[in-house]
């Protein structure tokens, strides 16, 4: 539906059954804007515009907007997305703009999914956020109700969403309704996580915010929503949430430095520790990447005064399996007489995780850096990434590999196209560590540590 269908604009406060709201929602009389059109993002723009047929995106970078106003989708392997924005573009339902202050002037629901994250020096970054804070305000109407998916410390809502919206707006913090409603969506199943793989969280700084946001994501979400108390409470759930896997996942790295120690295979007593419904242990790896929960922790340790000292020592022992994944390499290259120094490695995967191209704080980039510093040459073949100079390793094209000139190998991250790797086609015999446990080396007689498994 375009843009000029009759506008609703009073489901916040308004008088009215919530049924004859949700129909109007539905029906497109409650523009939608999404601000932010990354991977996150798009997919849960598309999901709205497939439900309401009224959304408009805003992003700062022209080329996305270009190519999603031609029908084309800018987010890799997210199944079902290159078809629904094509679509859903050819419909009408869908549009996307630079102007943010643009788009927030047309909608009534606004929905705020921008990167946040950390600075090298530990202080949070909620700078995008303010800016879109800022256009939004510039648009907002009596009866909007804005909607925050990006990850913030617990009290953002109150102590700056609300605030900077009423200062740009000029209205009163009654006037326009505030939730929290927290992505819990992963690359590579991004449609199917926002249409209900498991229920939406919602929390909003009064009952009426919380009434909205339940309206509008249940028409979205197959599995519903979870309303908690307030957006505080709401903002600590998305937070938790990364910080138990952080925790989990160290304490699986932790337990994996025991394999030379006991002389077991760490990740088969995991697996069997498992098998008891009180133990849910994670899967010990070379390190922890990504946008998300690298940064997590920070949102409780950085703002609020408390010691946190389980937080705080999970993210150091993730922090340091890249430095550990070295060494086993480096002892397995004295064990069979080989120097470091004298040698070269070749990184498998530089990206995060499998089937997402994305670098952001991946282990790999630690250990091309620990490497070097221990004087090997080294090599790197991702399938998702062409240049990897820039992480100061040699590219490999993934169909070459069998002619790099190599000592040892290390896989960082599985890819599936690094299950194809004909191992026997190895001009010599190489010094392998399996940092996923997901290398099939066959009857080669390569040496093979795995973390977690010796």
């Amino acid at each position: 539906m375009s843009s000029d269908a009759e506008q609703v604009t009073w489901l916040y406060e308004n008088e009215g059954p919530t049924e004859r709201q949700r129909e109007a929602f539905l029906s497109g009389q409650v523009p939608v804007a999404v601000y932010g059109l990354g991977k996150m993002g798009l997919p849960l723009a598309a999901v709205f515009a497939d439900v309401t047929g009224n959304v408009v995106g805003a992003d700062i970078d022209p080329a996305v907007v270009d190519s999603l106003n031609r029908g084309q989708s800018t987010v890799d392997r997210e199944p079902g997305l290159d078809a629904l924005v094509t679509d859903l573009v050819s419909d009408g339902d869908f549009r996307a703009v630079t102007d943010a202050k643009r788009a927030a002037s047309d909608a009534a629901i606004h929905v705020v999914i921008v990167p946040t994250g950390v600075n090298d020096d530990g202080t949070l970054d909620l700078g995008a956020l303010r800016t879109v804070l800022c256009d939004v305000g510039d648009g907002l109407s009596p009866g909007d109700t804005v909607f925050v998916e990006c990850t913030v410390p617990p009290g953002t809502c109150a102590k700056l969403v609300e605030p900077i919206l009423a200062s740009v707006s000029g209205l009163d913090p009654g006037d326009f309704g505030v939730a929290f409603c927290p992505e819990r969506t992963a690359s590579g199943r991004a449609l199917r996580d926002i249409r209900g793989a498991y229920p939406k969280i919602v929390g909003g700084l009064n009952d009426e915010s919380t009434r909205v946001a339940e309206l509008v994501y249940e028409t979205i979400n197959e599995s519903g929503v979870v309303t908690v108390s307030d957006a505080t409470t709401a903002e600590a759930v998305k937070v938790f949430e990364g910080i138990y896997r952080d925790v989990n996942i160290a304490l699986a790295n932790e337990l994996a430095t025991y394999t030379d120690t006991l002389g077991i295979d760490v990740r088969e007593a995991i697996d069997a520790a498992n098998t008891q419904p009180y133990s849910h242990i994670h899967t010990p790896g070379p390190g922890v990447g990504g946008h998300c929960i690298p940064f997590y922790p920070y949102f409780l340790t950085t703002p609020f005064d408390v010691d946190a000292q389980l937080i705080r020592t999970a993210r150091r022992i993730n922090d340091g399996m890249p430095v550990y994944t070295v060494q086993r390499l480096q002892d397995c290259l004295e064990a069979v007489g080989r120097d470091i120094a004298d040698s070269s490695v070749l990184v498998l995967g530089v990206t995060y995780r499998a089937g997402v191209k994305e670098t952001t704080e991946s282990p790999a980039l630690g250990i091309i850096e620990g490497l070097r510093t221990l004087g090997a040459t080294v090599f790197a073949s991702d399938p998702m990434v062409d240049d990897l100079e820039q992480f100061g390793a040699t590219t490999v094209p993934i169909e070459s590999i069998h002619e790099a000139d190599v000592d040892a190998v290390i896989l960082v991250t599985d890819h599936e196209e690094f299950g194809e790797i004909e191992w026997d086609r190895f001009d010599r015999r190489l010094v392998v560590v399996d940092g996923r446990d997901a290398l099939d080396l066959g009857d080669t007689d390569h040496y093979v540590y795995t973390i977690g498994s010796g």
